[in-house]
């Protein structure tokens, strides 16, 4: 298969640091070229599933804008400049929750929307956390508890669509795939080296 091709970019909307609009010039493989082609420019940002000691999973009950009443949530923030996402990760896991981690596995690196962009996610499992007296600093703006949730239950919540964000929702079920829904049985070979 032959990828598109882009021939041409045009800003068209820019509100920095959230979001950047382009217009492209796309060529496809058998010729065609389509003038205005819209890409959303996001940053890119982080998601940890957390597990602690007890493999409970760190779940926050929020409020988000786009959300209809409260919805489930794992950590996750956006990667400052030139920061490398493990320590994103880390960092967010710490200033959200107070929590620092001992293992951590990529889970993948995955485009928010298949043909507009929209931000590239970097999903991580962060195993045997532990709260630590460290003082940390949210800047969330939504209202927001922290809960802990057995495998059981964070699948039910999965179910009963209490995670209404679709990145949220493949974070937790992937991270429920891996630790097979109750454990730490996640390959070392997936451990974070970076």
């Amino acid at each position: 298969m032959r990828c598109w091709k882009t021939n041409k970019r045009t800003q068209v909307f820019n509100q920095e640091p959230w979001i950047r609009l382009e217009s492209h010039q796309i060529e496809l493989p058998d010729g065609q070229k389509i003038d205005d082609w819209i890409w959303i420019d996001t940053p890119d940002f982080i998601i940890v599933v957390a597990q602690d000691y007890q493999r409970r999973f760190l779940v926050f009950e929020q409020t988000k804008y786009a959300a209809h009443g409260t919805t489930l949530a794992p950590v996750g923030g956006y990667i400052k400049d030139g920061e490398d996402p493990l320590a994103a990760a880390q960092r967010e896991l710490l200033e959200e929750t107070g929590y620092v981690a001992e293992e951590w596995i990529k889970l993948g690196s995955f485009m928010t929307d298949a043909n507009r962009g929209n931000g590239r996610g970097h999903y991580f499992l962060a195993l045997n956390a532990a709260y630590t007296d460290l003082t940390h600093v949210s800047d969330d703006l939504e209202e927001q508890e922290l809960h802990l949730f057995t495998p059981e239950q964070l699948l039910s919540a999965l179910l009963k669509n209490q995670v209404q964000i679709i990145t949220w929702q493949a974070a937790f079920a992937t991270a429920l795939l891996l630790t097979g829904g109750n454990g730490h049985d996640a390959e070392s070979n997936t451990q974070c080296a970076e």
